[in-house]
């Protein structure tokens, strides 16, 4: 968690629990569980947090990035032990997140960014001080050796790219493109000067040339370095915006994402209008580049908005992969070099996020809110898609929610994060081959959180007063009064959605926490996904008259606490409501709204 978030969330559940405590107090009811059952706030947030889930290009090593506490540090493992070991020792909860995880393709190194607020409203770059040092520590690229060993500074920077020869890296610093050797063992260098904001940097396969994107504000273009004696070659430069550049496999093209370039006349700020897009493919030697595909001019058609945006990909068997919202759901398509007719690969209403293409090119692997049990729509588990065909398969079914996978070098190991409604989330491996799962560092949850003193929430369905229907989570723990008082959830973002289980952001993951807590203090409480979230389809995430045009999704709000009236075990007097940033936003408006429906 960013300093920042983690900031929010200390305000916010100060906040929460006194209005919590005022609301079960009024009227001269309070419940102070005890007993199995009970836990404190301390105990449901001690766990955990895995992310940046990565693996090593060869071979079968994967490291991950895990929160402890506020204690962020590097962990390995590899086959066929899994044994997960912590390859740094930060100690302090400084505030200090680590992003950026990359394993080099030999396996032998970690390179990762130390510090910064990515995802953030502001620049990523900027150091955080939560301990208001006269001498911030600077966002900078740090590597060190799998085997282990003491971490090295390659520098300030953001947004490394380790070399097919994993012999250095490159990276972005002060809008210009910089390389360091992988081992420290050189300071480093700025590889050239350009106009705009210089970085995505891709590798050539062969390690000869970066392709990058210049960014100069209305426009940007593909540039392509060799070296410090030829000049830099710009791909079909033109007034457009340009992105994601993939290399294909021999390096002879690059595939990349068109739009564009901003001015004119500003469009209206009220209604919808489709933001177009298409995927190019350029001639490295010749500087020429075609375009072979071109969105929808519809509103689903418009650039994806999801994790990952376009997901572009450059495929085995000559096949560019991209993520389209154009049948009403994030999926994943895939044309030829040359163009024609794309290839749907992941039919279903469902959607794909997290998507990682496998070693050997020939198929995806990503998260995905699929499945065969109507709740699975309320979570996520690994599907596997071929790049060829339309044969998509979930291969982490049941009951419990599974994301960020990763295949192993070899193609014979499959790495992602698990949780359940009860279990925090924990890095998992299985082989592709089939078996069982392993469990990785699941010493590290502490002995006394409450994992069997949680609920499992239920998903519950209910309808807007103009007939959106909405989709919520109930977590409710057995026994105490007659009549409960209720809270209701509303998540931030807005597009997001709450699960029947942890949430694979660590955020989230907290108000989880929190929503675990309250219902164990005895109130009912309902995590509503209201519209402009995804999980839903493109009608419920884009839906007219929201956000600033009209702010529909506030009726979805407004539903959940009627929806909380109607059952039998709720005081309708008593029913609260909290929310951070957007949700905070729905929250003011429910209180100047409705304060005769929510009375906290």
């Amino acid at each position: 968690m960013t300093p920042a978030l983690r900031a929010r969330v200390r305000n916010l559940t100060a906040g929460i629990v006194a209005a919590a405590a005022a609301l079960s107090a009024s009227g001269g009811w309070a419940q102070t569980p005890s007993g199995p059952t009970s836990f404190t706030l301390e105990q449901v947030r001690s766990y955990p947090f895995p992310n940046e889930l990565t693996a090593a290009a060869t071979g079968a090593r994967i490291a991950w990035a895990m929160n402890e506490r506020g204690s962020r540090n590097i962990w390995v493992a590899e086959a066929p032990a899994w044994q997960a070991r912590r390859l740094t020792s930060y100690t302090e909860d400084d505030g200090q997140e680590l992003t950026s995880v990359s394993l080099s393709p030999d396996g032998r190194h970690v390179v990762y960014v130390r510090g910064g607020d990515h995802s953030s409203n502001w620049d990523d770059a900027l150091p955080v001080n939560p301990a208001a040092s006269p001498m911030p520590i600077e966002v900078a690229i740090w590597t060190v050796p799998f085997a282990g060993g003491t971490p090295m500074s390659l520098g300030a920077g953001e947004a490394p790219a380790i070399s097919p020869g994993s012999d250095r890296v490159a990276f972005e610093r002060d809008r210009q493109v910089w390389s360091a050797p992988i081992d420290g063992s050189a300071p480093a260098t700025r590889l050239f000067i350009a106009r705009g904001a210089n970085g995505d940097v891709r590798w050539a396969p062969d390690g000869r040339a970066l392709a990058f994107v210049s960014n100069r504000g209305d426009h940007a273009f593909i540039g392509i370095y060799r070296d410090a004696q030829s000049p830099i070659t710009w791909m079909a430069p033109s007034t457009s915006r340009d992105g994601s550049p993939r290399w294909s496999p021999d390096g002879a093209r690059i595939a990349f994402v068109r739009r564009p370039g901003t001015g004119g006349a500003p469009a209206p700020s009220l209604g919808a209008r489709h933001q177009p897009w298409s995927v190019w493919v350029g001639d490295v030697a010749a500087a020429t580049a075609r375009q072979v595909w071109k969105a929808p001019e519809t509103l689903r058609g418009s650039i994806p908005t999801t994790h990952g945006t376009t997901n572009l990909h450059w495929a085995a068997g000559e096949r560019i992969v991209f993520l389209s919202y154009e049948d009403g759901w994030p999926h994943l398509y895939a044309v030829p070099p040359a163009g024609g007719t794309p290839l749907l690969l992941t039919p279903g209403s469902y959607m794909a996020e997290h998507i990682r293409l496998a070693p050997d090119g020939r198929s995806l692997v990503f998260a995905a809110n699929a499945g065969e049990a109507a709740d699975d729509l309320h979570r996520r588990h690994v599907v596997r898609a071929a790049v060829d065909r339309s044969l998509a398969e979930v291969v982490t079914p049941g009951e419990g929610l599974e994301w960020s996978p990763v295949m192993t070098g070899d193609g014979q190991w499959l790495a992602y994060i698990s949780a359940t409604a009860q279990r925090p989330p924990q890095v998992t491996v299985r082989a592709v081959a089939g078996g069982d799962a392993r469990l990785l560092a699941a010493d590290r949850v502490p002995a006394d959180f409450p994992a069997g003193a949680l609920v499992v929430p239920r998903a519950v369905r209910f309808r807007a007063d103009d007939g959106v229907e909405v989709h919520a989570q109930v977590f409710e723990a057995p026994g105490g009064p007659a009549k409960k008082p209720a809270i209701v959830y509303v998540h931030g973002g807005p597009p997001r959605q709450m699960l029947l289980g942890w949430n694979y952001s660590d955020y989230y993951s907290n108000a989880y926490a929190m929503n675990q807590y309250l219902a164990s203090r005895g109130f009912v409480v309902l995590s509503v996904n209201y519209r402009l979230g995804i999980g839903y389809g493109y009608e419920f995430h884009r839906p007219p008259q929201a956000g600033a045009q009209g702010a529909s999704e506030y009726r979805d709000i407004k539903a959940a606490g009627v929806f909380l009236r109607t059952l039998p075990q709720v005081d309708a007097a008593k029913i609260g409501i909290y929310g951070g940033s957007y949700g905070g936003f729905l929250t003011a408006l429910a209180l100047g709204r409705d304060s005769d429906l929510f009375a906290a």
